[in-house]
């Protein structure tokens, strides 16, 4: 393990939920629970056995960390093992803290030219990463990613990266379109109260033909079934955002058109892909942060991320930080 100086902490909307609900489907909180999950740090003491880390590095900390080799590690897959660790998930405390221990394998040294605040980026950017390894983007894909908040932003940066030769992104909000234009999104649409049929067939018409991929970052009923309809035949949709346990879809319709539904969970595997990307500049993930609060003033970053204001809200944890 690895004792850390937290820095940089992005506001999930899962931690909001967790503030707001207290669960997350099955995740119910019982007791007291520090959040954050989307963090930066400095190691400033390692445990005897680490030998990849030292006091003085900094390093971007992915938040689940397996508790033992299961079947599900063996394969690669070790988001999936069901005793995992995860920050702020359900007795698991997060990082949003001034001080953090976590284990030594899952805290990846940044390079020089990576900032904090892109190491903490790295969390959301990996959903993306995943969603979009899941959902076989590839040179040439047309892709339609339904929704614009932060995570449908994360998969227009990395399904352009991947090759999309065009991304399509809905959301209700135009501000939030206007965000995914300047990350690579080569057309919105602003939906106002379409059926998910009318939705598909605007989506078909501004690419010029039905997208082989759905990324459905949402997770609102209509949208689901949107992107079923939207999907072409044979293509593949993927399911990120997250709703109500139970959805009504038009199962038959993907069922007889062979259109693959896929879900995510996390991710796995993602850091490494991530500090390449930044490293070599070839993503820009700097646009999506646009409030910073430091920790003193974490009740004030909660309520701006539940208003929905801008798109990611940084937490400063460290006080003797004086980094923009």
């Amino acid at each position: 393990e690895v004792l850390l100086r937290m820095h940089s902490v992005g506001i999930c909307g899962s931690d909001v939920h967790y503030w707001q609900h207290g669960r997350i489907g099955d995740f119910v909180v019982k007791d007291p629970m520090v959040l954050g999950h989307e963090a930066s740090g400095t190691v400033i003491k390692v445990g005897s056995g680490v030998t990849h880390l030292k006091a003085g590095d900094r390093v971007a900390i992915e938040p689940g960390v397996p508790r033992e080799v299961d079947d599900f590690c063996k394969a690669g897959r070790y988001n999936l093992s069901p005793t995992i660790f995860f920050c702020a998930t359900p007795p698991d405390d997060g990082n949003l803290c001034r001080y953090y221990k976590h284990s030594a394998s899952y805290c990846y040294k940044l390079p020089d030219n990576v900032t904090f605040e892109e190491g903490a980026l790295i969390e959301p950017l990996s959903v993306g990463i995943h969603a979009c390894k899941r959902a076989g983007v590839t040179l040439g894909s047309k892709v339609f990613v339904s929704g614009s908040g932060p995570i449908g932003l994360v998969n227009v940066i990395v399904a352009k990266m991947m090759g999309a030769a065009a991304v399509v992104v809905t959301d209700l909000s135009a501000s939030r379109l206007q965000k995914a234009k300047e990350v690579g999104a080569d057309f919105t649409i602003q939906v106002k109260n379409e059926t998910p049929q009318e939705v598909a067939s605007k989506v078909e018409s501004v690419l010029g033909c039905m997208p082989e991929i759905t990324v459905e970052c949402t997770g609102v009923q209509a949208c689901i079934q949107a992107g079923i309809y939207a999907t072409r035949s044979g293509g593949t949709l993927v399911l990120v955002g997250l709703g109500p346990e139970m959805v009504t879809v038009p199962i038959v319709n993907a069922a007889v058109r062979e259109v693959d539904i896929r879900g995510i969970f996390r991710y796995c595997n993602t850091w490494p892909v991530a500090i390449a990307l930044l490293a070599s500049k070839r993503i820009n993930v700097k646009p999506l942060v646009t409030h910073r609060f430091p920790l003193e003033k974490a009740l004030e970053a909660f309520e701006t991320t539940k208003r929905g204001e801008g798109v990611k809200v940084m937490l400063k944890c460290d006080p003797t930080d004086q980094s923009p």
